[in-house]
């Protein structure tokens, strides 16, 4: 006979959105909207603003002004921001900054050559811009794993009962996964729902769908119990989170198999 523990915790922090798709511009986060929105205005207003000085500033000059702004852009929104802004740039570097004036025509070839390289450094160093930004979250993703693995081999170091770190685990899968519940099973296995394997995969069923995942726990290579995660209305957790998700359930597994803790009740 099959026993669980706990009910489903936690909830989806987005809300699901009728009728929204993935990667529509609703779906985009508010930084990377104000990016992309930035990118269209940002140089415009600065080329703008260059205008008075036009005479006196080379075209030279005025294009990394506007490389600056493309990469401001390009660093704190997206790629797509800085691409935008790259674009932008070129456009109003040639409206506003190379004759003949308030028109969308170049009549020097040197101007010409300006502009598009103007625009050439613009896409590459906004490609740039927006790698340094993803390795940066890849860096800061990397130290929350590390924290979650850490506090719960604190936990189940210490003299708790087994269920305590079960439970914690569960809080963690949670807001690790997004997932909308999450409960643990003791006994045998029934049914057979689509697995989290030690790789990150998901095997079985849908795959990671609506469907109820199974993360099995394991003490000294004896099964002990699982893990049923019920998936959020998100995309599908990016692999290193199932393999953090993997080494969590781990622990909970020899946290159960450890003598005198515990593992039911």
């Amino acid at each position: 006979m099959t026993t669980g523990i706990g009910t489903g915790i936690g909830t989806w922090r987005r809300p699901h959105r009728r009728g929204g798709t993935r990667g529509t511009a609703d779906s985009w986060p508010l930084r990377d909207r104000l990016a992309l929105a930035a990118g269209l205005l940002a140089p415009f207003l600065v080329a703008l603003a260059i205008v008075p000085f036009r005479a006196d500033l080379s075209h030279t000059n005025a294009a990394l002004i506007l490389v600056v702004v493309v990469v401001a852009v390009a660093a704190l929104g997206s790629r797509t921001a800085g691409v935008v802004a790259a674009l932008s740039a070129a456009a109003w570097f040639d409206f506003f900054l190379t004759r003949p004036f308030q028109t969308f025509t170049i009549s020097a070839s040197e101007d010409i050559e300006t502009a598009v390289l103007q625009l050439v450094v613009g896409l590459l160093v906004s490609q740039l811009a927006a790698r340094a930004r993803r390795l940066e979250v890849i860096t800061v993703t990397d130290a929350a794993h590390l924290a979650r693995i850490h506090r719960t081999a604190g936990l189940a170091q210490s003299p708790n009962a087994a269920n305590t770190v079960v439970d914690h685990v569960r809080g963690e899968l949670v807001e690790l996964l997004g997932l909308r519940a999450c409960r643990f099973e003791y006994g045998r296995l029934t049914g057979r729902p689509p697995r989290l394997l030690k790789d990150g995969s998901v095997t079985g069923g849908r795959g990671w769908a609506q469907d109820d995942i199974e993360l099995r726990a394991y003490g000294n290579g004896h099964y002990l119990g699982r893990f049923l995660l019920t998936p959020g209305p998100g995309p599908v957790p990016a692999l290193q989170a199932r393999l953090v998700a993997v080494t969590l359930a781990d622990q909970a597994g020899a946290a159960l198999d450890t003598p005198g803790r515990v593992g039911r009740g």
